[in-house]
């Protein structure tokens, strides 16, 4: 059978390919700790599922309008005023099944074929994937740990050509942890204000999972300078803040153009999202956070624990997340070594030693642009991360 060529234009995301691997390992009886996926392991808070509950009593069972039911549209602007002080109307959401669903839309309502989509470096692995679907060309900002993950003003201005469509990045970054503050958005800002032809996506979803204050960091939007609002897409969902990875729901909220073309999009491919998920979600943007920030409370805990553990690894770099729930640590001083059977060259190696050696899953940074480090979460209970870290420095120690 002769598959569509389509398929050669894009890679299985690896973060998918190493849970994949996993669950084989677990198959055949070995006990494999998941340091790979991003997923909080916390169940839903209660009200937000006795709200799915009752939508389900209640008959909410039919077919959904495509960008969303109106009060979880409503919801969502509530949302963005409550926690980010910007103004949107229900006209300017879209609601998509999954903030990687909204994140497509946007990106194959707005690139054509040769057009340059900017990514600062690290990146989530499904951003390139994406722009090579829709074949446009991808554009890498390199950052370095020095720089905490960060691309400045300058490197940005080097980047765009008269190609240049999108400027598409994270913050709270997935994998680096990478939070961008006013300032330095500001920055980027003024670079933005001289191209007025370059629309950014502000991939937004770990939003509440920031440690750069106490309970919680203050969010910082690039919507929430005027200059730009009109050409910000800011990508978001419940899955991180709300630990509800499996009900799937993101939303977009964008100019009306771009969320009326998103829609357009959206129509043809899954039309509505899930009924119950979107009753669910309404409660889940309206009512109390606290259990959103107790998750984030543990969160903070666990990445202390981490960072002991680490800096007592030698080998390995790692600079200090300030957001979402990994690390992400240079290991290139392994390359080269080896246990006597095993050669690591690179992070495939590394990451494959960890997994078939230590049992321990994790993802290879060139899958995020990076190619000397590996991507390892701390959105596991703090005994499965204590023995995972336990493993891998026992593994590391037989490499010479």
């Amino acid at each position: 059978m002769q598959l569509s060529s389509f398929l050669q234009r894009f890679n299985e995301p690896e973060t998918l390919k190493m849970a994949k691997l996993g669950r084989e390992l677990r198959a055949k009886g070995i006990d494999v700790i998941d340091l790979s996926l991003g997923e909080p392991d916390f169940d839903t808070p209660e009200h937000i599922k006795e709200a799915a509950v009752k939508a389900i009593h209640d008959n909410w069972s039919h077919y959904t309008p495509v960008p969303g039911f109106l009060d979880l549209r409503e919801a969502v602007c509530s949302k963005l005023k409550r926690d980010n002080n910007l103004d949107y109307k229900p006209e300017n959401i879209v609601v998509s099944t999954g903030a990687k669903q909204s994140l497509a839309n946007a990106i194959l309502a707005l690139v054509d074929e040769g057009d340059e989509v900017i990514i600062p470096t690290p990146y989530w692995v499904t951003y390139s994937e994406l722009v090579k679907i829709a074949r446009g060309k991808v554009v890498e900002i390199k950052s370095t740990p020095q720089q905490g993950f960060k691309i400045n003003a300058a490197q940005l201005e080097a980047a765009i050509t008269p190609r240049s469509k999108v400027f598409l990045f994270s913050s709270p970054c997935n994998p680096s942890g990478a939070v961008y503050s006013k300032e330095e958005l500001a920055s980027l800002v003024e670079v933005f204000r001289k191209h007025p032809d370059i629309v950014i996506l502000s991939d937004e979803i770990y939003e509440y999972i920031n440690f750069t204050g106490r309970p919680a960091g203050r969010h910082e939007s690039i919507a929430q300078f005027e200059e730009v609002k009109e050409r910000v897409v800011i990508i978001n969902g419940l899955s991180k803040g709300f630990a509800m990875t499996g009900w799937r729901l993101g939303y977009i909220a964008a100019n009306t153009d771009i969320a009326k073309a998103c829609e357009k999009v959206q129509g043809q491919f899954t039309s509505g999202t899930n009924s119950i998920t979107q009753k669910a979600a309404v409660v889940a943007l309206t009512t109390d956070l606290r259990p959103s920030m107790e998750m984030v409370e543990e969160f903070a805990r666990r990445r202390k624990k981490v960072l002991e553990i680490v800096k007592e690894i030698p080998g390995i770099t790692c600079p200090e997340p300030e957001g979402a729930f990994y690390i992400f640590p240079d290991v290139s001083s392994y390359y080269g070594k080896s246990d006597g059977e095993t050669i690591i060259t690179n992070a495939a190696d590394f990451s494959m030693y960890l997994l078939n050696t230590a049992h321990v899953s994790s993802v290879m940074g060139d899958a995020f642009g990076e190619p000397k480090c590996v991507r390892f979460s701390f959105a596991n209970s703090m005994e499965k991360i204590e023995e995972g870290w336990r493993r891998i420095k026992a593994a590391l120690a037989k490499l010479k």
